[in-house]
């Protein structure tokens, strides 16, 4: 079966940096769009960056130029660079891909198991 496991994240303080890594594993035939969603405790989960199979990307307002979205499609990883980092980043970051696997009947949107990031004032 198809799995996204994500690392990276933890405490840092506002203006810091953090850099969060998503590795897709499975028998995978090719990964579309993958993305990261945020969720603070009281609000709705929110989109935060994606990026298609060749590179292109697209950002939440309230993080773009702060956060770079990356992806390495030899290793099937994903990246969120993120830079100048605010209280209100504090939320579960979620990964998720929209992964081809070689049993196609499968194919379809996959999670990460979420990671906190936590940013203090």
């Amino acid at each position: 079966q198809v799995q996204l496991v994500e690392s990276g994240g933890g405490l840092v303080q506002a203006g810091g940096s953090l850099r969060l890594s998503c590795a897709a594993s499975g028998r995978i035939f090719s990964i579309n769009t993958m993305g990261w969603y945020r969720q603070a405790p009281g609000k709705q989960r929110a989109l935060v960056a994606v990026i298609t199979s060749d590179g292109t990307t697209n950002y939440a307002d309230s993080v773009k130029g702060r956060f770079t979205n990356s992806r390495d499609n030899a290793k099937n990883t994903v990246y969120l660079q993120m830079n100048s980092l605010k209280p209100e980043d504090t939320a579960v970051y979620y990964c998720n891909a929209h992964v081809i696997p070689y049993a196609w009947s499968t194919a379809g949107n996959y999670w990460g198991q979420g990671t906190q990031i936590t940013v203090s004032s």
